[in-house]
């Protein structure tokens, strides 16, 4: 299938309702048949493993590819240079190595990603909210994913009000604390959304001035992306009770997105009124928990490292191998943090085997 009527059938896919596991497959297979072609080092870690257009009979059979490859190898299926927009990881040290996820064009990102958030943050109540933005914008970071996310939260979704709370200065707290202030007295909802680290900036900031609201009905969070090392760290207990306390918003408001580079779609919990709380995807995104090295899917209940299956990802590889332990509950999975101990060892020895196969 030709790439332009492959990506016309997937978003034909996105915006369908309720489609059936039968459709989900048959545009995963047909997904891995063209990933398979045109993706050289993907086809060499299938072929290692027993995986091929012949074998591979379902979404399920589809290897995952370990995260860290993005940072390793070219993982597209068109030349780097001609992609639209290649989004990058951001690293914690300049040295560090950075993934790559090449992108021909945003279309199916953005339609990803706008259909799920209208879902999922607004609530497909419609209608636009004001909001502050605590993450640098696209002119700053023109490579990260997470601001591009952001633009078209404000794009399709923010008043034309909505402005970024973080600048090359820094984190703007007159401006947040006016803004803040604003919600409070006018009773208009306001939203802020960002990088979970700023938030912890803007709560540190806030409390150094004593200062607390009570913001109105329809006021809320959404954080991403933990602390990495950006900020004081905070179980997450402690991050959405200050959270709430200082806001006043409730923790039921208060939305975490998990998301990655490397996939083209988000996930999102229903509020953080309990923790852990379930994570959960749209139709075009499925999830198994998988012993690392084998692939080998778990039991229910059973924590092991989350494999996500993305068919947004049409470019690179649809099913990628995180380094986040994980539990499949009803309703989705729980996230319980980074690898550690033999999870670990087994997420490494994965990324070898996948480099080792690409390279032969």
């Amino acid at each position: 299938m030709a790439p332009s009527a492959l990506i016309a059938d997937l978003l034909a896919f996105l915006a369908g309702d309720n489609p059936t596991d039968e459709a989900f497959d048959q545009l995963a297979l047909a997904l891995f048949a063209h990933q398979f072609q045109h993706n050289l080092p993907f086809q060499r870690f299938c072929q290692q493993r027993g995986k091929t257009l012949r074998t591979v009979k379902s979404w399920r059979d589809i290897p995952a590819v370990p995260i860290s490859a993005f940072k390793a190898l070219t993982l597209s299926c068109i030349p780097a240079d001609q992609a639209e927009r290649t989004f990058m990881t951001s690293g914690t040290t300049q040295a560090e190595i950075k993934g790559q996820h090449h992108h021909p064009t945003l279309a199916v990102y953005d339609a990803s990603m706008l259909l799920n958030f209208g879902q999922r943050f607004m609530a497909s109540k419609g209608g636009r909210i004001r909001m502050g933005i605590l993450f640098p914008d696209e002119t700053l970071l023109p490579n990260s994913s997470l601001a591009h996310y952001l633009a078209l939260a404000v794009r399709e979704f923010g008043t034309e009000a909505s402005h970024y709370l973080l600048t090359q200065q820094g984190l703007d707290t007159a401006r947040a604390i006016a803004e803040l202030d604003r919600a409070q007295q006018t009773g208009e909802p306001y939203a802020l959304l960002g990088a979970s680290y700023s938030f912890v900036h803007l709560l540190d900031a806030l409390q150094r001035q004593g200062k607390t609201f009570q913001l109105p009905a329809g006021s809320r969070v959404l954080d991403t992306g933990g602390f990495k090392g950006q900020s004081r760290e905070l179980s997450m207990q402690d991050f959405y009770t200050q959270l709430s306390g200082t806001m006043g918003i409730p923790a039921s408001q208060c939305i975490n997105m998990y998301g990655m580079t490397e996939l083209s779609t988000q996930f999102y919990d229903a509020g953080n009124a309990s923790l852990p709380s379930v994570k959960s995807g749209p139709h075009w995104i499925r999830s198994r928990v998988v012993e690392p090295l084998s692939g080998e899917e778990l039991p229910r209940g059973e924590q092991g490292i989350l494999a996500h299956c993305d068919l947004a990802n049409f470019n690179s590889v649809t099913t990628i191998l995180t380094e986040d332990v994980g539990v499949a509950v009803d309703g989705g999975f729980l996230l319980l943090g980074r690898a550690q101990g033999s999870a670990a060892k087994g997420c490494s020895l994965a990324v070898e085997e996948f480099l080792q196969a690409a390279a032969a």
